[in-house]
């Protein structure tokens, strides 16, 4: 008797194991970069910048009426959004991610105690929720719709959105969503100064896109301007010299452009801006140089 009353407890135990296990479903892949959401003061100008200067196709926006999308790609694209009552133009309204399955991520990230929004459909048949990271960001996992945008006669500067960054001013915490819950890998960090830590780059778990911590003491107050250069995209490119000179030829580089240069991580880059500041990185995606801080830990992005 007692034999079956261990064997019966057993069998118990492994059941409610087994429930355990499936009220946490694995994570699905996150495989790269959606998107990045910005707002606009001026809708013309900086409809502008994107389809003259960066190249983009502009399309109506399939799950904001109000909005515009900018494609780099037939899957990545910034959105454009009118600026809300309280917010700074340089200010993000949030970045986004793709996964295969944004279902069974939602319900991954409600068992980890994300407190995920509910699941959406868009109009174009993408599937999409958001979550708040830690620091409060509103972040997007976007399921990519059955039909890629057209690009149509769009030709951008770059095909390829390689990274997103925003402030970021307690890493711990951060990392504890990013890194932990949903698997981010370390894959680069550096500073303006060897021994500074100001940008920490933090690569999708199932793909070679990045997240960049522009890393801030909460006590610095940011102008527009400053904020601008922080919360920013990066498109990959794989000649700056030709992709600069291109520019120059055609007339596309604004007065506030800069010459490019090699950055920190030992890789060229150009920085561009929208209208209200927002910069538009376009970087190289191999380094031509041993970056500085820290070496690269993952791969890097192609084109």
């Amino acid at each position: 008797m007692r034999h079956l009353f261990v064997a019966l407890s057993a069998s118990l135990l492994a059941c409610g194991f087994s429930t355990a296990a499936h009220a946490a479903p694995k994570r699905p892949p996150i495989t790269g970069i959606s998107h990045i959401s910005l707002y606009t003061t001026d809708a013309a100008a900086t409809s502008h910048f994107f389809v003259f200067t960066l190249g983009a196709a502009k399309a109506p926006d399939p799950q904001n009426a109000a909005g515009q999308r900018f494609y780099i790609n037939s899957t990545q694209f910034a959105e454009v959004l009118p600026l809300p009552a309280g917010k700074s133009p340089a200010e993000l309204d949030h970045t986004a991610y793709t996964t295969t399955d944004a279902k069974t991520l939602r319900a991954y990230l409600a068992a980890h105690a994300a407190k995920p929004g509910k699941l959406e459909t868009a109009s174009d048949g993408s599937r999409w929720f958001e979550v708040r990271d830690p620091e409060g960001n509103v972040v997007e996992f976007v399921q990519n719709p059955a039909q890629p945008h057209p690009m149509g006669n769009a030709n951008p500067i770059g095909h390829h959105m390689i990274h997103v960054g925003f402030v970021v001013h307690d890493r711990s915490a951060e990392d504890r969503f990013y890194r932990d819950v949903l698997g981010f890998r370390p894959y680069w960090f550096g500073g303006n100064k060897d021994g500074e830590v100001s940008w920490v780059s933090q690569q999708v778990p199932d793909g070679t896109d990045w997240l960049e911590y522009m890393l801030t003491p909460s006590s610095r107050q940011l102008s527009q301007r400053s904020l601008g250069v922080m919360d920013h995209f990066s498109i990959g490119v794989v000649n700056m010299a030709e992709t600069t000179a291109k520019l120059k030829a055609e007339n596309r580089l604004g007065s506030d452009a800069g010459g490019p240069k090699i950055g920190r991580d030992g890789k060229w880059q150009l920085n561009l801006y929208d209208p209200d500041g927002t910069r538009a990185e376009l970087m190289e995606f191999n380094n031509v140089e041993k970056p500085c801080c820290s070496p690269f830990t993952a791969s890097n992005p192609t084109p």
